[in-house]
């Protein structure tokens, strides 16, 4: 009886070691776990931007010019063309001198830059002091521009006009004549207040000009 109860349990023993050995194998044998590596990110698509339309020349700019319009491009114009005919009255209050207008064109006009030239009685050109400059600087033109023309000028209408840019402090010492261009325009669109596109001709308004002015 001895031998027998010896023997079952050495029996037991022998067979939990297999099992275990077993186990280890089977952990040992075991595929490693799958890892799944991070894929890059696509850089995202930056969305199609669209090309700036291309600008083409105005087909109603004045005859002789030519341009877009714009005031950075106006309808450029050259050599004695103008748009409105400015002469001095050879009058002159506490306000300044007063200019005699006329629109020489074919269109109603909203918008002007006029440069305002003086000479002394032998025609030589004077300067004019700018005093909003800091320091005050000297230039060869007194500049008005804009809404000038309290309200529109229409197609060869005509007006005796105080411009409140050129007032008599403007008018330097020694002056006999004074003369104008009007180098800019602006024509309106229906409403008759808002511009719709500009005329320029650089060519009438140089920093240099005789007395006189470009003659045809």
């Amino acid at each position: 009886m001895s031998s027998a109860k010896q023997t079952i349990p050495a029996l037991l023993s022998l067979f939990f070691a297999l099992s275990g050995c077993e186990q280890e194998q089977a952990k040992a044998t075991a595929p490693p776990a799958k890892t799944t590596a991070p894929q890059p990110t696509a850089a995202p698509t930056p969305p199609p931007t669209a090309s700036a339309p291309e600008s083409k020349p105005r087909d109603d700019c004045p005859e002789g010019s030519k341009g877009e319009g714009t005031f950075q491009k106006p309808c450029e114009a050259s050599g004695t063309s103008r748009m409105m005919e400015v002469t001095w009255t050879k009058k002159m209050d506490d306000k300044g001198p007063s200019f005699r207008v006329v629109n020489k064109s074919k269109n109603v006009i909203l918008y002007g830059r006029m440069l305002v030239y003086f000479y002394d009685k032998a025609g030589k050109p004077l300067e004019v002091t700018d005093t909003h400059a800091t320091p005050p600087k000297k230039k060869p033109y007194q500049v008005c521009f804009g809404n000038i023309f309290e309200g529109v000028m229409k197609p060869a209408e005509k007006a005796v006009i105080t411009f409140s840019c050129v007032k008599k402090e403007n008018v330097p010492e020694g002056a006999t004549a004074i003369e104008a261009e009007m180098q800019m325009v602006g024509f309106p669109d229906a409403s008759e207040k808002k511009v719709d596109f500009y005329w320029r001709n650089n060519d009438i308004g140089p920093d240099t000009r005789p007395k006189g002015g470009l003659k045809k």
